[in-house]
């Protein structure tokens, strides 16, 4: 072989390298979103999901679990037939409260598997426990730790005014958020982009100084793709959607992401 041809394969092999380590870098990046957005200052208002995002849902998938006959392999199958049919009655510009939908999802996945429960019975497995579900053991430092740093903290849920409200109560949060905001209010469920724009519009902010922080994939390719900053928490079997831009944060606790919030300026 000449060395003319030596040079070229060298060559072509090093680029071939590069172009292939490339998208890796992008999506370890933890400043940079695929978005295109800068993120190099601080965001103005920190948006938190509720459910797994701050609050442990263990009880409740438990209760869950048993009013399936006892099948937890059930549990991934009723919450995205929860969050389907959520999007359905939003696209059909309809509304119901998400706690009810989620009784009408069980009922449908338990029907599916020869399961029967009651409307009644669906709802307590549900509402009971989740109205008293703890925080994850990180959230208070690390909310606490937020606002001393001077952020504003605010809860964005698909939850109602009033489940939000007593949940918070029992897991001793309300005191960390300058201000709760559910999707009831607007009638149009996460991930709609609308619930997004509505969001930053009640906090008198523009999208692009909004920062969602959120456990589930679905939740950050919304804020996303309505041009929100985002930070991703990889609780036990979360993960990003791969069609959507790569969210600023991907940690797998609170804590992590605070200590690099706290180091933006």
């Amino acid at each position: 072989m000449s060395n003319n041809r030596r040079d070229f394969i060298k060559k072509t092999a090093v680029l071939g390298m590069g172009l292939a380590a490339a998208p890796a870098m992008a999506a370890t990046s933890t400043r940079t979103a695929s978005n295109g957005l800068e993120n190099t200052t601080r965001p103005k208002v920190l948006f938190f999901d509720v459910n797994e995002t701050l609050l442990d849902l263990t009880t409740m998938k438990t209760s869950v679990g048993n009013a399936l006959g006892n099948r937890p392999d059930l549990l991934p199958l009723w919450f995205t037939t929860m969050l389907q049919y959520s999007l359905v009655t939003t696209v059909g510009r309809q509304y119901n409260d998400f706690g009810i939908i989620g009784a009408a999802a069980l009922q449908m996945v338990a029907a599916n598997h020869g399961i029967k429960i009651s409307e009644e019975e669906a709802k307590t497995a549900i509402l009971t426990p989740l109205r008293s579900i703890p925080a994850h053991p990180e959230v208070k430092e690390s909310l606490a730790r937020l606002r001393k740093a001077g952020y504003k903290l605010v809860s964005f849920t698909n939850s109602s005014n009033i489940g939000v409200k007593t949940q918070f109560e029992n897991a001793g949060l309300i005191e960390y958020f300058d201000e709760r905001l559910s999707i009831e209010d607007l009638g149009k469920y996460k991930p709609h982009t609308d619930a997004y724009d509505w969001a930053a519009r009640m906090m008198g902010v523009q999208p692009e100084e909004c920062m969602l922080i959120a456990a589930h994939g679905w939740d950050i390719a919304g804020a996303l793709w309505a041009k929100w900053r985002g930070a991703f928490i990889g609780r036990p079997g979360a993960q990003l959607y791969p069609l959507a831009p790569n969210p600023e944060f991907n940690e797998k606790d609170l804590k992590l992401i605070t200590n690099q919030l706290i180091a933006l300026k």
